[in-house]
Order: structure tokens, then C-alpha cells, then sequence
């Protein structure tokens, strides 16, 4: 019976310790976090920058007095490579700034955060002309990837939980998949992707898969060689629970459902866009936590 009894033990100590832990920091929204977006069109390479930000807000529902206020920003190298007609490989090397402002007292965390390699296969790049001569293209790609753990983790034992979710990385090799279908018409289009991530564990603690689907509408006006593109569109995650020591972290995980708006511009081969994303629906932290503006802004160039 000894076994069974150390077992229970433990498992109301840890339950206990992480109803503690939780108090401020519950989001998980900053280092777990995982957004691919729209990768722009390339004949061979593409070189950039993107900058992102995300804002959060926390009130814990038992005690109006405790709170978090999280601001956090990602300057970011991204690059891609077409090996041939059929693959082709992106790369991410974020940088992260994540600031909170909590009941007790301010946090800054920031540096390098975790490289991300994806490989894609193409299944289907086709242009066909309807009877109207209207041309249509698609393109379907597939992808699997992993991030590896090249950025900075260094939690508190003392505050797991929240130590975790305001570090630069994760800590951990964790998995992706992904596909990616766009669609034009003329100058009409949509640009859609789904995202899975399959996260691992460090230090004991592990942040939820994450699932994320977006599509975005864009109408194209040609300007001799340029071109300017507005785009709206509609962003769906899903935030399944962290876990410490195997064990569900308490008001972790959720959902969301933004909008999206923006426009992206092409001069030649150098590419501009920015977009804002806002809730319509969510549920995150048993809604004790509330997404607020999210933003996007990146500059690229193709050849």
C-alpha cells in the first residue's frame, strides 16, 4: 500500500503547488507560441524580416487582485529555398522581447528564440484557363518541420509555470505540420494554411499542442511592374493544456477566433506587408485571460 499512498501524495502536492504557480502568468501565449502565416510566392529564394507582436491581458476570476499585463514582440529572420519543382524549405530565427507587468512587479525577458526548419512538398502547382479566359492558379503544398531549442531557457523552480511562459524558447525539439493551399483567380485570390505543433517537454513542463488555421482574400491591382494587394481574412487557434510533471496545468489552454486586415505591396522584388489581427470570440485561461491587438509587419525580397 506504501507505493499507492506516496503516489497519492505526490500528485495532491504537485496539484496544490501548480494551483499556486498559475496565480499571474496562466496565458502560455508567448514562447509556446506558434504562427507560420502566408509565405510569399518565390522562384527560387526569398530573404526578410518580419516583426509581431502580441498583447494580453489577465485577471485572475478569484482575485480581482491579481493580474498581467503581457506585451509581447519578435524581430525575425525568415528565408526560404527552392530545391525544385517539387520541395522547398523554410527558415525562422526569432528573436523575442516579452515584457509583463503583474501585481508583483514588472518581467522582461528577452533573446534569441528557437530556430524553425520546415520542408515542403508541392502536390499540386497548376495554371488553367476557364472558358471566360479567366486564368486560375493553385498551388497545395504539405509540410513537416521541427524547432529546435537554440533560444534561452532558464526557468524558477520556485515559479515553474510562470517562469516558462515568459522565457525566449521552449526549451524543447517539438514538431510541425502544415499545409498550405492558395488560390487566384484573375486578381482575386485566397492564401489558407493549417498548423499543427506537437510540443515537448523541458524541465518537467510542457506547453500544449497548438492548432492554427488561417485564410486570407486578397484582390491584386497591377501597377506596371508593381503591385498592390489589400487583404482580409479570419485566424482560428486551438491551445490545448500545459502540462507539469504529466500532470494538466490548471486554466491553461483554449481558444480564439480573429479578424484580420491588411495590405501587402510588391516593387519589383522587394515585398511589404503589414496586418492587424483582433478577436471576435475567445476562451482562454477559462476566460481569464483576454487576447487584445495582434500585428504583423514584414519586408521581404524574391528573386
Amino acid at each position: 500500500m506504501k507505493p499507492y499512498i506516496l503516489k497519492i501524495a505526490l500528485f495532491l502536492l504537485i496539484s496544490l503547488t501548480l494551483k499556486n504557480l498559475v496565480a499571474c502568468d496562466i496565458c502560455g501565449c508567448s514562447s509556446g507560441n506558434y504562427f507560420l502565416g502566408p509565405t510569399p510566392q518565390f522562384n527560387t529564394y526569398f530573404i526578410g524580416t518580419r516583426y509581431s507582436f502580441r498583447s494580453f491581458s489577465t485577471v485572475i476570476k478569484t482575485d480581482n487582485e491579481q493580474y498581467s499585463k503581457d506585451f509581447y514582440q519578435t524581430a525575425e529572420l525568415w528565408g526560404g529555398l527552392k530545391i525544385n519543382q517539387r520541395f522547398q524549405a523554410l527558415a525562422f530565427l526569432p528573436y523575442n522581447i516579452n515584457h509583463s507587468k503583474t501585481d508583483d512587479g514588472n518581467k522582461l525577458n528577452e533573446g534569441l528564440g528557437d530556430l524553425t526548419l520546415i520542408g515542403n512538398y508541392s502536390i499540386l502547382d497548376k495554371v488553367t484557363l476557364t472558358k471566360e479566359n479567366a486564368a486560375v492558379s493553385q498551388q497545395l503544398y504539405i509540410g513537416l518541420g521541427v524547432k529546435v531549442p537554440t533560444g534561452q531557457y532558464s526557468i524558477n523552480t520556485d515559479e515553474i509555470v510562470s517562469s516558462a511562459n515568459s522565457q525566449p524558447g521552449t526549451g524543447s525539439l517539438d514538431y510541425l505540420l502544415s499545409t498550405s493551399y492558395n488560390l487566384t483567380i484573375n486578381n482575386w485570390g485566397i492564401a489558407s494554411n493549417l498548423n499543427y505543433k506537437v510540443n515537448q517537454s523541458a524541465s518537467d513542463f510542457r506547453f500544449g499542442n497548438r492548432f492554427s488555421a488561417t485564410a486570407f482574400g486578397f484582390r491584386t491591382f497591377e501597377l506596371k511592374k508593381n503591385s498592390i494587394s489589400p487583404t482580409v481574412g479570419l485566424f482560428y487557434e486551438n491551445l490545448h493544456p500545459s502540462e507539469f510533471a504529466k500532470i494538466k496545468v490548471e486554466s491553461t489552454g483554449g481558444n480564439a477566433f480573429l479578424g484580420s486586415i491588411g495590405i501587402e505591396t510588391r516593387i519589383k522584388k522587394l515585398s511589404l506587408g503589414i496586418n492587424a489581427q483582433l478577436p471576435i470570440a475567445q476562451n482562454i485561461s477559462d476566460l481569464q485571460t483576454k487576447i487584445n491587438l495582434r500585428g504583423m509587419v514584414h519586408l521581404t525580397y524574391t528573386f
